[in-house]
């Protein structure tokens, strides 16, 4: 009889993949730490490769102790003199670090103090006089002498120097509880599992063959553990190849997921909204103004869109004050044409009711009667109103947040307008999107912005939009006149408002503070209010300010409006708000604190008139070098979008555009104003993805892309 053969043995199973592996199987990560690693959104493995350093160390070279000058930061050594614990005012503990050649704590060529003010019986222990040390930090000027507080340190055998650092060494963004130490620590067991178990490439070869980039996994060693002789400038700006794998395979990953939205979007069916042009015809004939070129071509883009069976996703960007309104107009009258309904959303309900009266003005006359919707609507009158946006009788609805309650319901919603689509979320308009779907259609929907964002970042964040672009200003606008004054000269600001108001017009006055709370800036603007409500007797300050319940802030803003307040006290709640022509005159406190757009944004709300306006920025002095050149640039011009090219530059796209508030693309590596000559190859490279190589497409996005949803702007 054969002998019957031992059974094969089951292979090993594979080693999981590092975005399955938790940090948690990581030496000395413990829950604390799982919970700390977790505020900065890291729960794998990949995720902390994907954590990168902000900037780097070269702690190549000790710097002897006479060499130390303010502000550097070394690497030093030396023996330890002199260990004191000090009590006075604050407890610490003072370790003297001399060449051997002084003791004690005067300001001796030859030695440097370290101090403390953490430290345990055990630390003290260790730092005992005649032990060596290796140092780092940066040298600072103390009372009697120079100092390094809380430096890295290490201890040193007594006859052996040691080995210079092989690396230059990573500092990493962090949270609290998480030293520089700890993370390096971390980092050294995830790139020894990356050596053991490099991960897959998500872009084919024939994308990464036209470039002289690495692979992944070196890309990934090389930027938390870069060699010496690697360039300190090309790595902190991020331009070494490392950084540009990772940003191009980053960008990729963004078009991939905007281009897959598209395409879904493209998939759905919509109404066809042709219309005979005749209530188009009407309006421009009632309107006191021609329209400007760049208003006809985006009105012909956004009209060739309509006429076509494929939902319209059309992004609408003009700088304050450059006639969107009237664009958007003529497209809802496209749709009523047609026999369909539009709605407009806006994201306040003083802005909802000022484009209501506005398009009222214009519309009534052609047999259109706007129906305005919001919050304030309660019983009968609600019901009235959504029985006729229910039965169709409402041709355009004007409104809130409140379109997209439950208890709305649309005839046959064709257009959707957005107005100042970065105070919404993404699910709310989704929502407003989903009123129109019908038998598996959509609607289209023209989204608005005043945000001016040049065509190059637009490609990045909006690649599943179309663009149209108002870029200048109608003519007979009356240039706002921008100065700068110091706050020393309050006094006669404060006399320059007072004449404003005694001539009949209006102002703002906008208080900011650095800190990012709302309590804090309401108590800045209350203060203020009172004090200047107490230098102008007869004139009649109002306030808002974040911390009020909206309509309580609506109020008083709608009071403002009808002028019955001169003068109107503000936090920046007032970036986005009413058109008030009578306010010729803005004060903005401590400009410096913000970027260029909000400058440009708040500005924007005087100059509605045809009076002269002007913008007084009250800036604290002594101003950085940043802060001059920023308050140089906006007094300088009144182009949007030279502004916006100049504080995403200073600032960075997430920044400005508030990406992480509103749901729009955030970055970890990519920098789309950065890296925007990546941005073609990019989208070259997102096509060839989904047309030949399908089974990268979910591997990509979730390495890059994660937990988080995608949805664009739609």
């Amino acid at each position: 009889m054969p002998a019957i053969p031992d059974p094969t043995p089951d292979p090993p199973p594979p080693p999981p993949a590092l975005d399955q592996l938790p940090v948690a199987d990581l030496q000395r990560v413990g829950p604390r730490v799982q919970e700390r690693l977790a505020r900065l959104g890291i729960h794998s493995v990949q995720d902390l490769l994907f954590h990168l350093p902000v900037r780097y160390q070269d702690r190549g070279l000790v710097v002897p102790l006479t060499d130390l000058r303010p502000g550097a930061e070394v690497q030093i050594e030396g023996e330890v003199g002199e260990t004191q614990i000090s009590y006075g005012g604050r407890r610490s503990l003072k370790v003297w670090l001399t060449d051997g050649t002084a003791t004690g704590e005067q300001p001796i060529p030859g030695g440097v103090l370290l101090r403390f003010f953490h430290f345990s019986p055990q630390q003290v222990a260790a730092l005992r006089p005649g032990v060596r040390l290796r140092c780092y930090g940066e040298v600072r000027q103390g009372p009697n002498s120079l100092e390094l507080v809380h430096p890295e340190y290490r201890l040193c055998g007594a006859d052996e120097a040691p080995p210079p650092a092989p690396r230059l060494t990573p500092i990493y963004p962090s949270t609290e509880g998480l030293q520089q130490s700890s993370w390096r620590g971390l980092t050294d067991q995830a790139l020894a599992l990356l050596a053991q178990h490099p991960p897959g490439e998500c872009l084919p070869a024939a994308v990464l063959a036209g470039f002289a980039l690495p692979d992944l996994g070196t890309a990934l060693d090389y930027v938390h553990r870069p060699p010496l002789a690697a360039s300190l400038a090309d790595l902190t700006e991020r331009r070494h190849p490392a950084f540009l794998r990772l940003a191009f395979e980053e960008l990729v990953a963004h078009q991939v997921s905007l281009r897959r939205l598209r395409l879904a979007h493209l998939r759905t069916p919509a109404p066809v909204l042709a219309g005979d042009g005749g209530l188009r015809r009407r309006l421009r004939e009632v309107l006191p103004f021609a329209l400007t070129p760049d208003q006809e071509q985006a009105a012909a883009e956004i009209a060739a869109d309509l006429a076509r069976a494929l939902p319209m996703q059309r992004l609408l960007q003009g700088d304050v004050g450059s006639g969107k309104t009237v664009v958007a107009a003529l497209a809802a009258l496209q749709a009523i044409e047609s026999g369909r309904q539009a709605a407009l959303m806006v994201p306040t309900e003083l802005l909802s009711e000022q484009h209501y009266r506005g398009l009222a003005t214009w519309l009534e006359p052609l047999g259109v009667a706007p129906v305005w919707l919001t919050g304030r609507h309660k019983g009968r009158e609600r019901t009235a109103l959504l029985a006729a946006i229910a039965a169709g009788r409402a041709p355009l609805v004007i409104g809130t947040h409140a379109l997209i309650q439950e208890e709305v319901r649309f005839a046959d919603l064709g257009l959707s307008i957005i107005d100042e689509q970065h105070r919404f979320g993404v699910h709310q308009r989704m929502r407003l999107r989903e009123k129109g779907a019908q038998e598996g259609g959509a609607p289209h929907q023209l989204i608005m912005t005043a945000t001016p964002i040049p065509r190059s970042l637009a490609m990045t964040l909006y690649a599943d939009l179309d663009l149209s672009v108002i870029a200048k200003a109608p003519p007979g606008r009356t240039p706002i006149v921008t100065v700068a004054l110091p706050d020393g000269r309050r006094e006669a600001v404060i006399g320059r408002v007072h004449d404003a108001c005694a001539a009949g017009r209006q102002a703002y006055w906008v208080c900011t503070l650095i800190e990012e709370s709302e309590a804090l800036q309401a108590q800045a603007a209350q203060e203020t209010a009172r004090q200047l409500g107490d230098c102008l007797p007869g004139v009649r300050v109002g306030l808002v300010h974040g911390r009020q319940r909206a309509p309580e802030r609506e109020a008083v803003m709608a009071a403002f409006a009808a002028a019955a307040l001169d003068l109107l006290v503000a936090t920046t709640v007032i970036e986005v708000g009413v058109d008030v022509p009578n306010a010729s005159l803005m004060i903005i406190e401590n400009p410096e604190r913000l970027g260029l757009s909000q400058l440009h944004q708040l500005r924007g709300r005087v100059g509605r008139g045809a009076r002269e306006s002007h913008c007084v920025l009250l800036y604290h002095a002594p101003l950085s070098v940043q802060a001059r050149d920023r308050l140089a640039l906006i007094r300088a011009t009144l182009d949007g979008f030279r502004i916006a090219e100049e504080d995403l530059k200073m600032r960075g796209a997430g920044e400005v555009l508030g990406t992480r508030q509103t749901g729009t693309l955030e970055f970890r590596v990519a920098d789309p104003l950065r890296d925007q000559h990546l941005t073609g190859a990019a989208q070259r490279a997102a096509d060839l993805i989904l047309a030949r190589y399908p089974d990268l497409v979910e591997p990509l996005m979730q390495r890059w892309l994660g937990r988080r949803e995608v949805f664009g702007v739609v």
